[in-house]
């Protein structure tokens, strides 16, 4: 399937179900120095259901690929390249709602790394945009432009993955992530793997599990 004209660059692997949908989607975004083909090989390993989206980050990286924004320190987005990123994503989030057979109340998103920060600023700030947010090996965006909604995210389940051994972004990040999420109201699940900052074979099969559960009969 051709993939739309919307704010982001993308690709598509359309739903191994038969008839028209509306089916439940999932959204894929990538890390620092990737692009749109980056996870798209693991949609094989998820539920065949799935109508499945993989995102480019708008901005060129300077040593190949593409990011969402720039790194100061660990845990703080460069601010106007992620306010624009953000801005953007958000507006293709709704575009595909409109714009591909996809049923608005499963859609999910996948994120790892930088992605996984994007999942979260879209999932935090805008309660409803997804069923489900799968955030792996990155951090919550705070003291930035969002607003965070801890209190309003009962309908949005959190699958969050770490590997104790992350050399890019430390455990210590996702532990405090782990910290906030116990004190909001959302439902998550939060697990470790002694790993780098990769996704292991163990992770996505766990990945696929949750997702799995989340999709339904």
């Amino acid at each position: 399937m051709k993939a739309i004209s919307t704010s982001l660059f993308h690709r598509v692997i359309p739903s191994e179900q038969t008839g028209p949908g509306p089916h439940p989607g999932l959204v894929l975004l990538h890390g620092r120095g990737a692009d749109e083909e980056d996870l798209l090989g693991l949609a094989s390993a998820f539920d065949e259901r799935f109508f499945v989206i993989s995102v480019r980050a708008p901005f060129p990286y300077e040593f190949g690929g593409y990011t969402w924004y720039d790194v100061g320190r660990i845990g703080a987005p460069e601010p106007t390249m992620f306010r624009e990123s953000c801005d953007r994503l958000s507006q293709f989030l709704d575009d595909l709602r409109t714009q591909y057979p996809l049923n608005p109340q499963r859609i999910f998103l996948l994120g790892f790394s930088m992605g996984c920060v994007m999942s979260f600023a879209m999932a935090l700030s805008r309660p409803g945009i997804a069923r489900g947010v799968s955030a792996n090996s990155g951090y919550v965006p705070e003291g930035t432009h969002l607003t965070l909604r801890w209190q309003e995210l009962a309908d949005t389940s959190f699958f969050i993955t770490h590997g104790t051994l992350d050399p890019v972004i430390p455990i210590e990040l996702a532990r405090h992530t782990r910290t906030l999420f116990e004190r909001s109201n959302a439902p998550f699940t939060y697990r470790e793997y002694p790993a780098g900052h990769q996704l292991t074979d163990t992770c996505v099969g766990d990945i696929a599990e949750w997702l799995e559960s989340l999709v339904g009969s």
